[in-house]
């Protein structure tokens, strides 16, 4: 039998196919169809024992990109064995910690989570639908990215609004936590448990980007907050900005609560700024030349360094320093300008090591380990549902 992932995004989406009856997880299939909605989509396919294919091919809606990976699937192994499809939910709130399995009334739950994450919810809902439509007999179970900072200490989650709406269930939730999950296990496995138990700060930086500081293993604090648009700078979305901007923009240029929502979610960030781009690659191409797009790159960067700054202030220092997500691991010029506002907490980087991508970039007289660890956020979520399953047969 096997285990399905999914990973939806705003216009991405990606699954992972596993053997759950391996306990290493062998990976079977992959999957991700991407611009999803745009003029050219595409999907990148790969199935055990073959190479790894890219074609084009229109994709209107999430739903089409899905049915399209399942046919493919099924020419390989039968969509019929799969007894396990596992979810990446963005947003689970109070009440949602830990994998859970989807029933009728999860699923009317899960309904009510687009005021707080509507580029994901909506998304990923209708995702479940067809899925539990399609595959009635296998077990859905969703995962929630907001789980990892449940326990995350009153000072740093309070938001500092009156009770009542305080009692509707808003408090700072963190996100990108299936992640931080994998890479705080990968850590402890690449430098020893003594580092992962040290003063560590992850920084998951991509289209979406966030950190998240740890000490003895568990997270303390984090740069987003209530909804994933808070934070740092992002490809096209604003990170923290004055809350008064909303009322501003509403009276000044009749901006909407829709029109608002859209703007600081898909016209903002290093696009806005740059006019060009959300996509760091070809900010970095271009800044030469384009000054525009040479703030924007300097803007992530320097809030990149102000938050780390921020960070090591709660856990009173730092002894690691990881990098992850897709500007993370693959842009050895932004790790180096951030690293280099650094060196006042005793960072360091090898330059060569940095341009190599090796996993361990820090120079020897660094005092703080700077570590490259690639993310699985696929492989984190089935980790936690066989550890989930294991449980239930205890």
């Amino acid at each position: 039998m096997s285990m399905l992932v999914v990973n939806a995004g705003s216009s991405s989406l990606k699954t992972v196919l596993y053997d759950d009856a391996q306990p290493d997880l062998t990976r079977l299939a992959e999957y991700r169809a991407a611009n999803i909605g745009q003029e050219r989509s595409t999907l990148d396919s790969w199935a055990e024992g073959t190479e790894k294919a890219t074609i084009t091919l229109p994709l209107s809606d999430h739903q089409q990109a899905l049915q399209v990976i399942l046919d493919t699937i099924n020419k390989s192994v039968p969509t019929g064995s799969i007894d396990t499809i596992a979810y990446r939910v963005v947003y689970g709130g109070k009440a949602y910690y830990q994998p859970t399995i989807i029933t009728d009334v999860v699923r009317a739950d899960l309904a009510t989570f687009s005021g707080i994450d509507p580029e994901h919810a909506p998304v990923t809902l209708a995702i479940i639908d067809q899925l539990r439509h399609l595959l009635p007999d296998s077990q859905h179970i969703a995962c929630f990215d907001t789980a990892y900072f449940h326990d995350i200490p009153d000072v740093a989650q309070i938001v500092p609004i009156p009770r009542a709406y305080r009692d509707l269930g808003i408090r700072r939730f963190g996100y990108h936590g299936l992640s931080y999950d994998y890479l705080s296990d990968t850590f402890g496995v690449i430098a020893g448990e003594t580092a992962r138990r040290g003063r560590v700060i992850y920084a998951h930086l991509g289209s979406g980007a966030s950190m998240a500081a740890t000490v003895d293993g568990h997270p303390v604090d984090m740069t987003m907050g209530v909804t994933p648009v808070s934070g740092l700078v992002m490809g096209s979305r604003t990170g923290d900005i004055d809350p008064g901007l909303a009322w501003s923009l509403a009276t000044q240029a009749n901006l909407s609560i829709d029109q608002y929502q859209h703007m600081i979610n898909h016209e903002s960030g290093l696009l806005a700024v740059s006019e060009l781009s959300s996509d760091m690659y070809e900010l970095i191409q271009a800044q030469a030349t384009n000054p525009d797009a040479a703030l924007a790159v300097e803007l992530f960067c320097y809030q990149a360094r102000k938050a780390i700054g921020a960070l090591a202030s709660t856990i009173n220092g730092i002894d690691s320093l990881v990098f992850s997500g897709g500007i993370g691991e693959q842009s050895a010029e932004i790790r180096r300008r951030i690293s280099e506002g650094l060196s006042f907490l005793g960072i360091t980087i090898d330059n060569d090591a940095n341009e190599r991508h090796d996993r361990l970039i820090s120079a020897p007289n660094s005092q703080v380990g700077v570590h490259v660890i690639p993310t699985d956020e696929s492989l984190s979520i089935a980790r936690s549902i066989i550890s989930m399953k294991t449980k239930d047969r205890q």
